[in-house]
């Protein structure tokens, strides 16, 4: 359950969409059960009430923090995740890995689905698996591990996480993951959408924006 006196921070807000910054352990939309309907989208429809029924052009996992886009009217929506599915959109993510994965940078290129028998866990299936597709670059240190950069090429569930600990890809897990590293349920990820561009939905503009983690000074 997310933590009540956290909130998203609204990075940008315009009649058309809502940028927003999603703190770690929160939901991206709402879940199966009463117990999971407190989420991102849930805390800034109090303040937007005229939001569309489902506003979140994409998502970001649980304990992913960062950068998340709002659509604040259905065109809007149309538009964004229309550009999500034809991969005019860039993003990019900030990690701290629990080692050093050896090289400087490369592109990681692994298939995966999930794994019926231990939800939400995604297993790599060269045959069965969606192909995933990463680009990364290592950053240096970080006083918990390896800071490197992921620039996502597409958008498969837990993707960087698996790409970054399965041994095919960097074999190196994300400090505090839970399901793929040696973190611990509750504790942060040091995961965070750090960087999104894409074309506003009215005018057609490119919009960059930017959004530090909270692991960095």
């Amino acid at each position: 359950m997310a933590d009540e006196t956290v909130e998203p921070t609204i990075i940008f807000a315009d009649p058309h969409l809502i940028l927003i910054d999603k703190p770690g352990g929160m939901l991206s939309v709402p879940g199966r059960g009463p117990d999971k309907q407190d989420c991102a989208v849930a805390r800034i429809r109090q303040r937007y009430p005229d939001l569309p029924a489902q506003p979140a052009v994409h998502r970001l996992d649980m304990q992913t923090s960062g950068l998340l886009l709002l659509a604040r009217t259905a065109a809007a929506h149309r538009n964004l995740a229309g550009q999500f599915a034809h991969r005019r959109v860039s993003k990019r993510y900030l990690a701290v890995l629990e080692r050093r994965p050896d090289g400087l940078s490369g592109t990681i290129a692994l298939s995966f689905r999930l794994d019926p028998d231990n939800r939400p866990y995604q297993i790599y299936d060269p045959v069965h698996g969606k192909p995933g597709i990463t680009q990364w670059r290592l950053l240096g240190d970080h006083p918990l591990g390896t800071l490197v950069e992921f620039e996502p090429l597409t958008g498969r569930t837990h993707q960087l996480r698996v790409h970054a600990a399965h041994p095919r890809g960097l074999g190196a897990p994300i400090v505090g993951d839970s399901l793929y590293g040696n973190g611990r349920f509750g504790e942060p990820m040091l995961l965070h959408a750090c960087s999104l561009t894409f074309y506003h939905p009215a005018s057609g503009a490119p919009l960059t924006f930017f959004c530090k983690p909270p692991f960095l000074p």
